[in-house]
C-alpha cells in the first residue's frame, strides 16, 4: 500500500479468546459471537491465537470447527499455531477437517521453535522424545507434504470385510496447501517462508536484528525479503489498533490504561531474542488512518489482520469491531463484504 488512494483489499481481525477458568463456557461462547459479529460487519477474516496452559484458547481448530457452522462467508484461521506443540500428521487431518467442514475458508498459520517455558512442560509434552524432538522448519514441511496430499503411509487398500485405508491423510481439501500461512518475526523466517511456498504473517512482534532498532523499518524489509522469494505469496500484517470513535468516556479511559502499560516494551528490543514490539494504535479512526500511512511495513500490504486486545469485555470488542469496519476500513479504501 505505497499511499492513500491504493484500496485495502483484506481487512482481518485476530482474538485470544479469554475465559474464567471457574467458568470457561461463556468465554468459549463469546469469541463464536465475536467471530459471528465480524462476519456481519462484513470482516474478510478472522483468527484465532492459540494458547497452551493459559487462559485463551488452547484449541482454535476445535472453536473453528464450531465456527464453521455458526458463519458462512469470512475466513477463519490460526496466527498462530506453534508447531512444537503439535503432531503434523494429526494436526494436518484436523486442518483438512475443519476445512471440509467450512466449505474452503480455513486459512492456518504456523510457527516453529521451541515451546513456551520449554524446560517447564517438556516432561509433560515429551516425556520420552524431548531430547530428540525436532523444533525447526522440517516439521512445516513435514505438515505441508500431508496436507498436500503425499504419502503417509507404505499401505493402501482394504483389510478385513469393511475397512478401507489410505496411503495419505484424509479428508484431502486440494486447496488447503495453498492457504497455509507462517507466522514469523524475522528476517530469515520471511525468507523461508516465501522460498517453501507459504503466505506470510507478519504481527506486532520483530526481532531486531540491526540497529537502529526501528520496528517499521524492520517490519518493511521483511516483508520485501518475502515477496521476493515468493511473488505471488499473500502477507497480513498485524498491529494492535483499537479505535475510539463511538468508545464512551469509561472505555476510552480503560484503553488508555491499556496502551500506556503496555508501551514501555516498545521503546527498546526486549530479552536476549531482541524482540521489539509495535506500539499500540489508538485514536480516532482518523488519527490511526494517518498513522497507518506514515507506517512503513503497512505500506507495504494490501491486507491486515488486527489485534484484538488481549482482557477487555465483550462489549469493548462490539465498539472495536463496528468501529473497524464502519470508520477506520473506509478510510483505509477496504469495503466490507456482503
Amino acid at each position: 500500500m505505497p499511499a492513500p488512494g491504493t484500496p485495502l483489499e483484506q481487512l482481518g481481525f485476530l482474538t485470544i479468546g479469554t475465559f474464567d477458568p471457574a467458568d470457561p463456557g461463556p468465554g468459549h461462547e463469546t469469541t463464536l459471537r465475536v467471530v459471528e459479529l465480524g462476519e456481519r460487519l462484513g470482516f474478510d477474516s478472522a483468527w484465532l491465537r492459540h494458547r497452551h496452559l493459559q487462559y485463551g484458547i488452547s484449541s482454535p481448530v476445535a472453536v473453528l470447527a464450531a465456527l464453521t457452522q455458526r458463519t458462512s462467508r469470512i475466513a477463519l484461521g490460526t496466527a498462530v499455531t506453534p508447531l512444537a506443540w503439535e503432531n503434523p500428521l494429526r494436526l494436518a487431518e484436523d486442518l483438512a477437517t475443519v476445512d471440509v467442514l467450512s466449505g474452503g475458508r480455513l486459512n492456518p498459520g504456523v510457527s516453529v521453535g521451541p515451546p513456551m517455558r520449554w524446560d517447564d512442560v517438556r516432561e509433560a509434552l515429551y516425556p520420552d522424545t524431548a531430547e530428540v524432538e525436532d523444533f525447526s522448519y522440517t516439521r512445516v514441511e513435514r505438515l505441508l507434504r500431508l496436507v498436500a496430499g503425499e504419502r503417509a503411509s507404505t499401505f493402501a487398500g482394504r483389510e478385513g470385510v469393511v475397512e478401507e485405508f489410505s496411503d495419505r491423510v484424509q479428508p484431502h481439501s486440494p486447496g488447503l496447501r495453498a492457504r497455509l500461512w507462517y507466522g514469523g518475526a524475522s528476517l530469515r523466517s520471511a525468507q523461508w517462508a516465501g522460498q517453501a511456498g507459504m503466505n506470510f504473517l507478519t504481527s506486532s512482534v520483530v526481532k531486531a536484528e540491526g540497529d537502529p532498532a526501528d520496528f517499521a523499518a524492520i517490519q518493511a524489509e521483511q516483508v520485501q525479503a518475502f515477496r521476493a522469494a515468493n511473488p505471488a505469496g499473500r502477507v497480513s500484517q498485524g498491529l494492535v489498533v483499537i479505535p475510539t470513535d463511538t468508545a464512551t468516556a469509561d472505555q476510552q479511559a480503560r484503553y488508555a490504561a491499556y496502551v500506556e502499560a503496555r508501551t514501555p516494551r516498545t521503546r527498546s528490543p526486549q530479552g536476549p531474542a531482541r524482540l521489539l514490539f509495535a506500539r499500540d494504535l489508538l485514536g480516532t479512526s482518523e488519527r490511526i488512518a494517518e498513522a497507518l500511512y506514515a507506517h512503513a511495513g503497512f505500506r507495504e500490504v494490501t491486507e491486515v489482520v488486527f489485534a484484538l486486545p488481549f482482557s477487555f469485555a465483550d462489549e469493548d470488542y462490539r465498539q472495536i469491531l463496528t468501529d473497524t469496519a464502519e470508520r477506520l476500513g473506509p478510510r483505509l479504501g477496504w469495503s466490507p463484504r456482503g
